[in-house]
């Protein structure tokens, strides 16, 4: 059974730092996309970046610059580095994996929250 577990969450002041850490285990083949989401209340789950099994990238708009996502593909692993936070990140990341496993599909974490504080 494939589970997704992320780490690295919390609470920063405005214009600080975070990474966030998320890693898949279980009897893994191969793991394609890889991609950060979050939400905030009262609003939709939104992308906020992803990696392809190539590495390449794609960001939200309001990420670009700030946060960069990268992979481990030895530890089945994605990051997401976050800087110049503002209040407008906060929400619950969660990151997501296409996984060919069995069963094979979208896995994804349980969510870690982050805070950022004005």
């Amino acid at each position: 059974q494939v589970q997704l577990v992320e780490s690295g969450g919390g609470l920063v002041q405005a214009g600080g730092s975070l990474r966030l850490s998320c890693t898949a285990s279980g009897n893994i083949l191969r793991v394609n996309d890889m991609g950060w989401y979050r939400q905030a209340p009262g609003n939709q789950r939104e992308l906020v970046a992803s990696i392809t099994s190539g590495g390449r990238t794609e960001y939200a708009n309001s990420v670009k610059g700030r946060f960069t996502i990268s992979r481990d593909y030895a530890e089945n692993s994605v990051r997401l580095q976050m800087s110049s936070l503002n209040s407008e990140d906060t929400a619950v990341y969660y990151c997501k994996m296409n996984i060919v496993a069995s069963p094979t599909g979208d896995f994804w974490g349980q969510g870690t929250q982050v805070t950022v504080s004005s």
